[in-house]
This record gives C-alpha cells, sequence and structure tokens, in this order.
C-alpha cells in the first residue's frame, strides 16, 4: 500500500531549485541572515558544491557559536535482530536466512556495565520491527534497566502508540530516534515489502506522537542512497521543522545515514560520496544553527575526522551493529550493516582534541528525565 506524503514536507516546491540554482543564487543564500526552505534547495543543488569551502566556513562558524568547540559522544547498543518486517536493504529484514538472538537480561547488564568502563553517559537501544520476541515491554523494561546507570537512554525500534512513548517517557527514556528511509510514498513502498514497517503513514507521524507523548528529543534521518538525495533532504529539512514548529518545548535531530553493506547485498540505488554528504551536512547547519547533526561510525575515519565540528556536533563511537557486542560474551550473532570506523574510545577521543575539539559524554543531567507536558502548538 503506498502511503500519503503531508503536505507540510513535500519537497516539490523546491525540486526546481535544488536542481537548476546558478552561482549566484548559492552566494546569496551563503549571505542570507535568516535561510530557510528557499535557500536549503539552493545550498543543496549541483552549484553549491562548486562553493563547498564558504559552506564549510559558515556551518563551522555557526557550529561553534551553537555549539561551541564539543562534540557529544554516544554509543548504540541492539538489544534484539528478530524483526517482522521486510526491507529490501536491511539486514535483519525477515526474509534474511540468519541466527536471531536477543539479549537475556543478564546480558543486558553485562553490555550496560562494559559501555559504563567505556566511558558511555548516552545510550542508544535499538532493535528490528515489533516482533513477539522483543515487544513494547522489553524496551520498556531496558529503559528502566539502562536509566539507572546512564544519563541519557535514547531508543531506535519500531513505530509505537502515543501511550507506548508516553511509558517509555515515564521509564526513563530521553530520546528516540526514526528514520523514515524514504520520504517518497511510492519509493517507501517497494522497499518495504510486508510488516508493520510497510505503512508509511504511520512511521512518518511516529516522531510526532512520541514528542506529543513527553519523549524530549526526536532524531530524524533518511537513508541515504534509496532515492534521489536532495528531494529527500528538502523532505527532511521540511519535517525537521514543521516538528521544531509543532512541539516547541521538546527537541529534534538530525543523523545522515547511508547505506552500507549487510546480509542480502542491497546496493544504493542514487550513489551520496563523501563530498555530496558534506555538502548536505553543511546545508543542514546553515539552515538549522541550532539544532544537534550527528553522523555515524558507518562513516570512514577520514571523513570522520575531517567534518567533525563543521556542522556535526553529535558522533557516536566504538559501535557495534550486532545484538550485544561490547562484552565478548555476547558477540555471536550477525551485524544489521558493516561499520566502517571501528575506533575505540581512546582513540578516537584523541583524535578530536587534537583537533581543538573536545567530546562531551554527559551533556545534562538525568535528574531531567521526566516527561515532558505534551504541548503542541
Amino acid at each position: 500500500m503506498i502511503g500519503t506524503r503531508p503536505a507540510s514536507i513535500d519537497p516539490t516546491p523546491w525540486l526546481d531549485l535544488a536542481q537548476h540554482a546558478d552561482r549566484a543564487l548559492v552566494r546569496q543564500a551563503l549571505a542570507a541572515d535568516a535561510p530557510g526552505e528557499r535557500e536549503m534547495a539552493i545550498l543543496l543543488s549541483p552549484a553549491a558544491s562548486a562553493e563547498l569551502e564558504a559552506m564549510a566556513r559558515r556551518a563551522q562558524a555557526l557550529t561553534r557559536r551553537h555549539f561551541g568547540r564539543t562534540i557529544a559522544m554516544f554509543a548504540p547498543l541492539y538489544l534484539s535482530d528478530y524483526c517482522s518486517s521486510s526491507c529490501t536493504y536491511c539486514g535483519f529484514s525477515i526474509t534474511r536466512n540468519i541466527p536471531r538472538n536477543k539479549l537475556t537480561v543478564e546480558q543486558m547488564e553485562t553490555e550496560f556495565a562494559a559501555l559504563k568502563k567505556m566511558g558511555i553517559e548516552e545510550i542508544l537501544l535499538l532493535t528490528g520491527d515489533r516482533h513477539s520476541a522483543a515487544g513494547f515491554e522489553v524496551i520498556r523494561n531496558a529503559v528502566e534497566r539502562a536509566a539507572r546507570l546512564f544519563h541519557s537512554v535514547n531508543v531506535e525500534v519500531f513505530s509505537m502508540t502515543g501511550d507506548e512513548y508516553r511509558g517509555l517517557a515515564e521509564a526513563g527514556c530521553t530520546g528516540m530516534t526514526m528514520f523514515q528511509e524514504t520520504y517518497d510514498p511510492a519509493v517507501y513502498a517497494g522497499l518495504h515489502l510486508k510488516g508493520p514497517k510497510s505503512n508509511y503513514d504511520w512511521r512518518v507521524h511516529a516522531p510526532g506522537r512520541a514528542l506529543a507523548a513527553g519523549i524530549r528529543t526526536a532524531g530524524l534521518g533518511a537513508l541515504l542512497g534509496l532515492t534521489e538525495p536532495r528531494g529527500e533532504m528538502i523532505s527532511l529539512y521540511r519535517h525537521a521543522v514543521e516538528l521544531q514548529r509543532t512541539y516547541w518545548r521538546g527537541g529534534v535531530s538530525i543523523c545522515f545515514p547511508r547505506i552500507r553493506p549487510q546480509t542480502g547485498g542491497f546496493a544504493p540505488t542514487f550513489e551520496v560520496d563523501e563530498r555530496m554528504l558534506a555538502q548536505i551536512v553543511f546545508a543542514f547547519r546553515i539552515c538549522l544553527p541550532d539544532t544537534p547533526l550527528a553522523l555515524s561510525t558507518r562513516e570512514s575515519p577520514h571523513f570522520r575526522d575531517g567534518i567533525a565540528g563543521i556542522g556535526i556536533s553529535k558522533m557516536s563511537v566504538a559501535s557495534k551493529t550486532t545484538v550485544g557486542g561490547y562484552s565478548p560474551a555476547t558477540e555471536h550473532s550477525a551485524a544489521q550493516f558493516e561499520v566502517n570506523d571501528d575506533r575505540g574510545v581512546d582513540e578516537f577521543c584523541a583524535m578530536l582534541r587534537s583537533k581543538g575539539l573536545e567530546p562531551v559524554f554527559k551533556n545534562w543531567d538525568g535528574v531531567y528525565r521526566e516527561p515532558l507536558a505534551a504541548h503542541a502548538g
């Protein structure tokens, strides 16, 4: 079933400008005092690639103004790789012939301890799509246990109801991440063949449900490589702005995942190289100057080293995309995708400090975990 893209995030009004802007328009966009949708489209255009150095300078200045020289650090922890959906690009798809695994409570606690020993204070809990082996109660229990140890507990799981998000917030969940994967409903239908995740409309409105239910932050993203990237990034930008305007007491962050090798061998339909990825990051920083922008270990050490603090203000470190994996006792499952930057915490932090940047593992206190009062408008 093909869903309906909300008019508020439809990129169509800006696609022509994103494809055909000239360098004069790019320079005007770079000089704008309050850049918005029009400037975003221009800065995503092919012409803007020729002004990448100027974009980088402005992005760096804005990053330092709003985030200083700090890089917030976090680590993901996969609780389960059971999945009930068929997604053509995912190593955890129900169609993959892989051994499935779920952390026991004891293994979960062991993984938490290993992450704490590494210095991690912000954790991202992940699963496959909703499954009887890893449903809401499993997630809530994991959040409650993690909240006893970590100052910030976030989830990247399946789309939930408002009541379920409220339950997670009450358990100590501080944020949720929900990549739409692609904002094009027709492409989405062709990639998500069955299972709960095939419901485009239910997924695209999940961040709003979470923020309305008291979750403090919603992380957004589109999986780069699934379709034409400029339209995707315009939709992503418009989605972020809509959520910021509607749920102004909460927060929004943005990540820029690219397709990585995975079980199943799905290859990108549209190639997004590192230069274009940098252009996308700079455009978002210029047009959303105080929004946290994150980059994961999907990217190469060289690229991550170069872009840290130039648009990007948050990064994952020492990531494992297996179920568990931080303790040797639990590293025995298939990976969702291949990590590109496998440096440990000490090595990565040394790199940041060599560039005059300061890794931050705790940027707020756990006493502020209480759910935000629902507010929209």
